[in-house]
């Protein structure tokens, strides 16, 4: 065993560990498996050529100027946990029978399985095939947005949640001109609930930046292959040198087809119960794929952020290694930001409340602290520009605190430290 490995603990089980994902839930899952004291062969499949690392950043400071991706671990750093990394090799399928996975026409066999293939864009209906319009998912997508951003270039993005509002923000902050389009009256409602959503949306018009709600592309205009501007159902035409499109992305699952993994009709993701284990003994998912019961809030949900899939893939990567007695169950209670024009966007919880109040600010404020609660129940917060309040407010939601005791806790934050002066 080489050193500086932990000593393999009661119940882990020896045997053969394959992850196929090879992005933060991947990585995740490889470390907390070491951790967990598992001997056996790793295999970490990624399709990508490229090192682990941090997405989040693509769409925010590394699209926006000039630097290098954020990698996660070093080839080194995986040597020393002896991975076998299998970069650029997309996997193609599984055969649960013979506990195979097919990736890039070679058979891998596992005795546990950690899937973590994350989630693909989704395309937006109507959008033809034409040079300059793009996704951003991966860090080769990201190169090829800022190799495209330039001087004097117009600029759209479909789709105002997360992703797209942060593309906005860092072309506009390049001095680009940029119009963001989205589909809904009010966008974010999945994320963050109608009025925060409405809250945030304004965010774009302080900055300078054109938010058209409701939007309904019915036509993108080309020439000599290259798209030149998108015509919507209102008559209005607007130019584009550039369309991103973000409107979604689905789990990337069609490699599971016909392996007998139980899948969620609506996207495709993976159904697994609260130990992270598919429908298939023996196969777990991770990150952005998987919807799974989580206890904190008696609901099935699905996630789609930074934390969720470190926090998950580590928890699936443990409970594939260990025996089954002393698997632990996965919950949560689910954090997420965004930055956009210089402001810090939190949400801690779960959106689907009863009501949502703003109890520090308001929705045209650069500051504000709002709650959602069902029945006296506080069940999220979210914030902006105040991010030193959120994780205080994440340990009560997770202790399901009552409303009254989020509005003490508001308070005392309000008060200075004992000892010390207002202003001081």
């Amino acid at each position: 065993m080489p050193g500086g490995r932990a000593q393999a603990r009661v119940g882990v089980v020896t045997s053969r560990l394959v992850v196929v994902g090879a992005s933060l839930a991947g990585l995740r899952a490889v470390q907390a498996a070491r951790r967990a004291g598992h001997e056996g062969p790793i295999t970490l499949i990624g399709s990508e050529e490229h090192l682990p690392y941090d997405r989040p950043p693509l769409s925010k400071a590394y699209l926006g100027a000039t630097g290098t991706p954020d990698h996660f671990v070093t080839e080194q750093d995986l040597a020393a946990l002896e991975v076998d990394l299998r970069l650029g090799c997309t996997a193609e399928s599984l055969d649960p029978g013979r506990k195979v996975v097919v990736a890039a026409g070679v058979d891998i066999a596992y005795d546990s399985l950690v899937v973590a293939t994350g989630a693909s864009p989704r395309s937006a209906p109507g959008i033809p095939d034409l040079d300059g319009i793009v996704t951003l998912r991966t860090l080769d997508d990201a190169n090829d947005i800022r190799r495209r951003l330039r001087a004097g270039i117009e600029v759209v993005v479909v789709g105002a949640g997360f992703i797209g509002s942060e593309i906005a923000s860092s072309v506009a902050g390049r001095g680009i001109g940029v119009t963001l389009l989205d589909a809904a009256p009010v966008p974010l409602v999945r994320a963050v609930g109608e009025t925060v959503g409405a809250a945030l949306a304004r965010l774009h018009e302080r900055n300078g930046v054109r938010l058209i709600q409701g939007a309904r592309i019915v036509e993108v205009g080309g020439g000599g292959g290259q798209v030149t501007g998108v015509m919507l159902a209102t008559g209005e035409w607007i130019p584009a040198d550039l369309v991103v499109v973000g409107v979604g992305a689905a789990p990337a699952t069609a490699w599971l087809g016909g392996s007998g993994v139980g899948l969620h009709p609506a996207d495709g993701g993976l159904l697994c119960d609260e130990y992270l284990e598919t429908s298939v003994a023996d196969v777990y998912g991770a990150g952005d794929v998987t919807h799974w019961p989580n206890a904190t809030f008696d609901v099935t949900m699905r996630l789609e952020n930074w934390t969720n899939a470190a926090d998950q893939g580590g928890r699936a990567g443990a409970n594939a290694v260990v025996s089954r007695q002393a698997r632990t169950a996965y919950s949560t209670v689910p954090y997420f930001w965004s930055d956009w024009y210089g402001s810090r966007i939190q949400f801690v919880g779960y959106a689907a409340a009863d009501d949502v109040d703003f109890v520090e600010g308001g929705p045209d404020d650069s500051r504000f602290v709002a709650f959602y609660t069902s029945g006296e129940r506080l069940v999220g917060v979210a914030t902006l520009n105040e991010p030193r309040k959120i994780m205080k407010f994440r340990r009560l939601i997770r202790d399901r605190a009552t409303v009254t005791d989020a509005k003490a806790l508001l308070a005392s934050l309000a008060r200075p430290a004992a000892g010390l002066r207002a202003g001081a």
